[in-house]
């Protein structure tokens, strides 16, 4: 349905997919089968979390290589909860002056936010709780588990 979504939206756009890595790598995969519009698709890699928390602290560890000026930029994410690191992102790819910017996540937790943020797609809409499975890993396993699991306490 996102993809439908996106066809529609950016029709004769040409928008670029920021991926984040590694969590949305299979959900980008997933959602990219959808989209049959002209794009182009590349990959950025931040993270704030610490074991089953998110820190706040972001820490751009790839950079984006392709330039964004005047282009239809779309964030692909697996998780939005805080919205912390989805705002650092969305700040740096701003400063870079882009036509437009959405984002489209996988899951998101809107009653976990502790900042505005306007999220487009959003796949599922979950509890804040910490889930994993289908991308998403705890301190670096699970990553490649078919579907999506709450991690028992």
């Amino acid at each position: 349905e996102l993809g439908r979504e996106i066809n529609e939206d950016y029709r004769d756009k040409n928008p670029l997919f920021v991926v984040v890595l590694n969590g949305a790598f299979m959900f980008a995969a997933e959602l990219m089968k959808s989209v049959t519009i002209p794009c182009e698709i590349t990959f950025v890699r931040v993270s704030s979390y610490s074991k089953t928390q998110s820190t706040g602290e972001v820490t751009e560890v790839l950079g984006l290589k392709e330039p964004i000026r005047d282009r239809h930029v779309i964030i692909v994410e697996d998780i939005v909860d805080t919205g912390l690191t989805m705002n650092k992102l969305l700040f740096q790819l701003s400063a870079q002056r882009p036509e437009s910017i959405q984002v489209a996540t996988m899951l998101f937790k809107p009653k976990a936010l502790k900042t505005p943020l306007s999220v487009k797609y959003a796949a599922f809409e979950i509890e804040n709780r910490f889930v994993l499975g289908y991308g998403l890993d705890y301190e670096g396993y699970g990553r490649n588990v078919d579907g999506v699991y709450v991690l028992a306490p």
